[in-house]
């Protein structure tokens, strides 16, 4: 089969058009720098022929209130040149619990994209993923003052990108679920508890500071980002990601 992959040279992109093609499949990379915008959608409709599966992996530059404008801009442009590509299937990667969190201007924006792929004439498949692995330190950077990392003690069930890719690439390689698959991590910790792991492994001097209104991420109540019970759960631990980051 023919695959596009939008966001292709991204950390989730680069990965799933490994392991595409890989599979013998035929992958078309396309991204800002290979000239295709979701935006104004030049490129698009060029990238998109004779595609049978669209992977939609673009993101928007910020998480604030512009992000809405993002998702839907470049989900309606995507939608509207898969329809006329003739493409099979069009899926996109989005977040566990992405519905229960109205308050916060980057899952809205997510839902407004699962809203318009819903609505759209191609059969679709949704993979809901929880937080990377590779995004803890950025979360942690957003909340350090001194060497004091203030974190919330919120739920999460993170997992590798690698993981990640390979739930988005099983979908895409399989029939359109016409809905959504949650994936998520082996392992469920309380942020500053993770953060205070993540200290440890790096012999960094900073410490962790319980706080339960820092950072976007205390904003979320109970346990939103852990995996729902039909999820699928990946088996690298944050643990041997760690390691496995340390070796390279």
């Amino acid at each position: 089969m023919k695959f596009t992959v939008l966001g292709g040279s991204g950390l989730i992109g680069s990965q799933v058009g490994e392991r595409l093609r890989a599979a013998g499949h035929e992958v078309v990379s396309a991204s800002l720098s290979s000239g295709v915008d979701v935006i104004s959608g030049k490129g698009l409709d060029e990238a998109l022929q004779d595609a049978d599966v669209v992977v939609n992996l673009t993101n928007s530059p910020t998480f604030d209130n512009s992000s809405i404008d993002f998702f839907e801009t470049s989900m309606r442009n995507v939608a509207a040149a898969a329809e006329a590509a003739g493409v099979r299937h069009h899926v996109i990667a989005s977040i566990v619990g992405v519905d229960q969190v109205p308050d916060l201007d980057y899952y809205r924006a997510k839902m407004i994209q699962e809203k318009v792929l819903r609505e759209s004439p191609t059969p679709y498949s949704i993979v809901r993923a929880t937080q990377f692995y590779e995004f803890v330190e950025a979360i942690m950077s957003w909340t350090t003052e001194g060497d004091a990392v203030h974190l919330p003690s919120t739920p999460v069930q993170p997992m590798a990108s690698a993981d990640v890719a390979a739930a988005v690439a099983r979908a895409a390689s399989e029939a359109p679920l016409q809905g959504i698959r949650n994936v998520a991590g082996p392992g469920v910790y309380n942020l500053d508890e993770l953060g205070r792991i993540t200290l440890a492994a790096h012999s960094d001097g900073r410490h962790v500071v319980t706080d339960e209104e820092a950072g976007m991420f205390a904003q979320i109540s109970g346990d939103v980002l852990t995996a729902p019970k039909d999820a699928d759960l990946a088996t690298t631990t944050y643990e041997e990601w760690m390691q496995r980051q340390k070796q390279r």
